[in-house]
């Protein structure tokens, strides 16, 4: 009997990977050592500085979540399959799974003197993320179509077009994080919290 969605065995081994990489994102957060904790206030002073830690982490969520979201959506486009279809997942898989590295190294030197390179390596894995999506939906709309159909193809398109627009965006950000990190910092929430805004708000049919 002929498998009826090709891509299933990738679709369950990409869930897998987002799933991993979700649950890695936590091991940042971890609680205050009690050997520092003497009074109350001590306990209050230390959760303040888990801030940047917990910023991180959902911001990292959010992103991680979305993309998995996108992941889904777009292979539901798709009912065929190639070598290059496959490996340009592959790369969008490292993208995700390299996010709680530069997650822990924002949480950690956010609000410090040298938060530079920890925002532009984040903002840096985001334009990645970005170029990633462009070799997927570029293997996919390539000369031997592996869309279901005309409707799934103008939505691969936009998906391309997205992809080169954030590709953009993102090297712009982490060109400017050398000199203004804290502020590249909070464009690339706002840009993830549209994104998760616009994402509730749309019909799944």
């Amino acid at each position: 009997m002929a498998e009826s969605n090709i891509n299933s065995r990738l679709e369950a081994f990409c869930d897998g990977v987002f799933a991993i990489a979700l649950t890695l994102l936590v091991i940042e957060l971890k609680t205050p050592s009690s050997e520092n904790i003497h009074t109350t206030n001590d306990l209050w002073d230390a959760l303040k500085h888990l801030f940047p830690l917990i910023f991180a982490f959902l911001l990292s969520f959010i992103i991680i979540f979305i993309t998995w979201v996108n992941h889904h959506a777009t292979l539901k486009l798709v009912h065929k399959s190639s070598s290059a279809f496959i490996y340009a997942n592959g790369f969008l898989l490292l993208t995700v799974v390299i996010i709680p590295f530069p997650t822990a190294l924002l949480g950690e030197y956010l609000l410090t003197d040298h938060a530079a390179p920890a925002v532009v390596l984040y903002s840096a894995v985001n334009g990645l993320q970005a170029l990633s999506w462009i070799f997927l939906t570029r293997s996919a709309l390539g000369p031997h179509s592996l869309t279901k159909n005309e409707q799934s193809t103008l939505a691969m398109r936009t998906n391309l077009r997205n992809g080169y627009f954030a590709l953009a965006a993102y090297t712009i950000l982490t060109i400017f994080a050398f000199w203004f990190p804290l502020v590249i910092a909070l464009l690339i929430s706002l840009i993830w919290l549209f994104w998760l805004i616009h994402g509730i708000n749309i019909k799944i049919e």
